[in-house]
């Protein structure tokens, strides 16, 4: 045989193992896919349950009895997105690493810190007899879908590992991992503000941590006056040792994202649409493929009104078995996080004699320490011990060594119940709203419409009863008799507006109230305002609304918050002497059009020229916190703007970091720098588009650690995005808008639901990235699932013993 010859059969030979081989994985691949038409047997079952898909994927389940819409809800979760729940209990248990091996460790030792099992064992014992119901036969519905597929998931496959049932606990573990992603379970803010408490003067302090200014905009009173400048006499940034300034190279080595997880909502009553109110929402979260929400119609007799159906559209949170956003034809709700105050440090006094004992308001009382056992794939077993006290676990210590304990409202009893399923069947705004001030989540701001054109703000969820005279955004030592967390807040406490007399309500993550409503609600670290300022003023603009009136507001990424730093970088430049990044940058300024628009690269220079600026007027007063914590980084300050922005107007010298000779050095050398890095990428500063840099990179959980052409093919595709932090139409490379809808309750074909990421988490999926290319045009999908295309029949079989 040739050289020749020997080479074709070889090549033949490859090739048709690689076929094999690829057809191996695809029959694989095709067992894991969910059955979407023909007739399933289901256990558990009264009647036959329909689950009708449209074109994109859209699921409506009609079913002639409650429980068994949720047993096929369940079923469908499963079979779409049972590796993305599995995800959600287990970062919320810390179990991540029984999937992943070691390398999860980290993760799952800082989750297990907060025993969130446990707890969500401890919950569902105390949860009344209706809800445990509806949790067991969610529980029951999604491990029938489970089993019903022929092979694993693929990413089990990759993992080499099996699926584990599903647990009515588990549907309060994905209410957790809500908590841990809406709330910093570190609390690092308090953190930063004891440190910076203990060594900054009190007025440098209340100066740097304020909240308010020209941003500021509540439903209920007016903006606050930012607290007057610390005098020379009180700090003097000139005497500082200059070794303590951190270096722009120490700082970072791109543009921040400055991405919290929050969201937009406003509404405006029936005055202004001459019928029904119309709620708008887009929450922003980080976005993956497939999306956290899962697009969910839900048909089934009302149980109050004989002969009525309960008809509920919006959005699903797969894991758990009710539509956490939409509308049921009475109302429309929607949700924004809130920032609320709902997590304290507390100092602990251990005894001097016996570490294990701690002093409370009643005396001296043990920890009480739990052994919790990780589970590592492939590795040996690893043991931690979680120290609690009666506020909570023993997590950190405070700027002076002091044991700290974490009240968190995650860990209390009555945190996490079902009661936000009864939205489905409320029929008015104050139904609706004692429902949510019930109800056990994330405290999230809840604006909520309804068929007779009402509208009203509360918050959804459990706010903690502060009582004792402390300052609850510092440490604190709670043994003192009457001091600390009593419980919750009565609903009749909640904040709350019912028919403004403006006819509109907004929210964006910003100071919604004033007074005793925002004493009770606290400061969890408030959103600047220029989002919630925007989308008033542009509701204030209109005195009538439709569902493209509201599309119009989210999409709006008009840079209004950006207006005064071009102005400020055009006058600095035009005072700096003439170089080679200056060229650039002035060339690169004539493109603005006052939008955050792909092709502007002047909008992309103006956002970095900004954040240096604020970085290099900020690291001076954190230089004074390092000094005696050397270790010291400034938290988020959201409202920051306003204190750099008076600083800037108003040039003390002894507030200017020493490394600078006065302000005009700091903007001009903040201007040089962005013009440096920039310049030193391929093309210059002209190549430096907003566009470049906010890029799509929304991906699948695997497809970090596949091969490039494998992961591309699960990933969106890399679509350069309009809109940024600080406008309506919030966007960066893998954080936004997991939705957009608006709908007026009544008149839901009318309205529209967008979703990034798609609705099925297969691959091969009809399904998979449904829907994405609309959500990235803005495109106004319907809100209504379209016509049928493929129908799967639940039907009941009797239970085997």
């Amino acid at each position: 045989m040739t050289a020749l010859r020997l080479i074709r059969w070889s090549l033949l030979a490859f090739l048709i193992l690689a076929l094999l081989l690829t057809g191996g994985i695809w029959r694989v691949l095709r067992g894991s896919l969910p059955q979407y038409a023909g007739t399933v047997d289901m256990i558990d079952l009264t009647a036959p349950v329909a689950v009708e898909r449209d074109a994109l994927g859209s699921v409506t389940l009609r079913a002639k009895d409650h429980h068994d819409l949720v047993r096929g809800l369940g079923y469908v979760h499963a079979q779409e997105r049972f590796f993305e729940m599995d995800l959600m209990r287990r970062s919320a248990a810390g179990e991540l690493a029984e999937l992943f091996g070691p390398t999860a460790l980290p993760s799952d030792r800082k989750a297990r810190l907060h025993r969130m099992r446990a707890r969500a064992s401890a919950t569902l014992e105390r949860l009344p007899a209706s809800q445990r119901q509806l949790l067991d036969a969610y529980r029951d519905g999604v491990n029938n879908g489970l089993d019903a597929l022929t092979t694993p998931q693929f990413p089990y496959l990759l993992t080499r590992t099996r699926p584990r049932a599903w647990r009515s606990e588990d549907s309060l573990l994905v209410v957790k991992a809500m908590y841990f992603t809406l709330n910093d379970a570190a609390n690092r803010r308090e953190l930063a503000f004891s440190a910076m408490h203990a060594a900054l003067p009190q007025a440098a302090y209340r100066f740097l941590t304020a909240g308010g200014g020209m941003w500021d905009a509540p439903l209920v009173g007016a903006a606050f006056h930012w607290p007057p400048l610390p005098s020379a006499d009180e700090l003097d940034l000139r005497k500082l040792d200059p070794s303590l300034i951190h270096r722009p190279e120490e700082r970072y080595l791109d543009e921040h994202d400055d991405n919290l997880p929050g969201s937009n909502s406003f509404a405006v009553s029936g005055a202004l649409t001459s019928g029904a109110a119309l709620v708008a929402n887009d929450m922003h979260l980080n976005l993956r493929v497939p999306n956290i929400w899962f697009r969910t119609r839900l048909i089934y007799p009302n149980s109050r009104r004989a002969g009525r159906m309960n008809d509920v559209i919006g959005a699903s949170l797969p894991g758990t078995p009710a539509i956490a956003v939409g509308s049921n034809r009475q109302i429309a709700w929607s949700f924004t996080n809130s920032y609320g105050d709902f997590l304290d440090w507390v100092r602990i006094t251990r005894h001097p004699a016996d570490a294990l004992l701690y002093r409370s308001a009643t005396g001296w009382k043990s920890i009480a320490v739990h052994r919790e056992i990780l589970h590592a794939l492939g590795a040996p077993d690893e043991t931690l011990d979680v120290q609690e006290t009666e506020w909570g676990p023993i997590l950190a210590a405070d700027h002076d060594g002091t044991p700290l304990a974490l009240a968190w409202t995650a860990h209390r009893p009555g945190a996490i119940n079902m009661e936000l399923a009864l939205l489905e069947q409320a029929e008015t705004v104050d139904e609706a709203i004692a429902i949510a001030q019930n109800s056990g989540i994330p405290a999230q701001n809840f604006i909520v419409g309804d068929r007779e054109g009402r509208i009203g703000w509360t918050i959804a969820g459990r706010i903690p009863a502060r009582v004792g005279d402390y300052d609850p955004i510092l440490p604190a030592d709670w043994s003192a008799p009457g001091t600390g967390w009593n419980g919750w807040l009565m609903p009749k406490q909640y904040p709350l507006i019912v028919n403004p007399a403006e006819r509109r309500l907004w929210s964006a993550n910003a100071r919604p109230v004033d007074g005793l409503m925002l004493d009770r609600l606290g400061d969890g670290g408030y959103e600047l305002g220029a989002r919630a300022k925007q989308i008033r003023d542009s509701l204030r603009e209109q005195e009538h609304f439709s569902p493209a009136s509201m599309l119009a507001i989210q999409l709006d990424d008009r840079a209004l918050f950006l207006t005064r730093w071009q102005q400020l970088l055009e006058l600095t430049l035009d005072r700096t002497e003439a170089a080679p990044w200056h060229i650039g940058m002035k060339q690169a300024l004539g493109d603005w059009n006052g939008h955050a628009a792909t092709a502007s690269v002047a909008y992309r220079v103006v956002r970095a020229f900004r954040q240096e600026v604020i970085d290099n007027v900020l690291d001076g007063f954190a230089a004074v916190v390092r000094s005696s914590d050397p270790g010291f980084v400034l938290p988020k300050l959201n409202q920051a703007e306003h204190a750099v922005w008076t600083l800037i107007e108003s040039r003390p010298q002894h507030l200017l970091s020493p490394s600078y000779t006065d302000w005009e050095d700091l903007l001009a050398t903040s201007a040089r720098r962005v013009a440096e890095r920039m310049q030193n990428r391929p093309g210059g500063i002209a190549a430096r588009s907003w566009g470049e840099r906010n890029t799509a990179r929304i991906r699948h959980p695997f497809s970090h650690a596949l091969p490039e052409f494998i992961a591309s093919w699960l990933d969106m595709p890399k679509d350069a995005l309009p809109g940024d932090n600080n406008m309506p139409r919030v966007q960066s490379s893998a954080f936004g808008a997991s939705e957009r809808f608006a709908v007026a309750p009544g008149d839901e074909e009318h309205g529209y639901f967008e979703m990034p990421g798609g609705q099925s988490g297969h691959p091969l999926s009809p399904y998979y990235g449904s829907g994405h290319t609309d959500w990235v045009t803005g495109k106004p999908t319907p809100f209504l699932p379209g016509p049928p295309g493929q129908i799967l029949h639940l039907r009941p079989v009797t239970n085997i013993p």
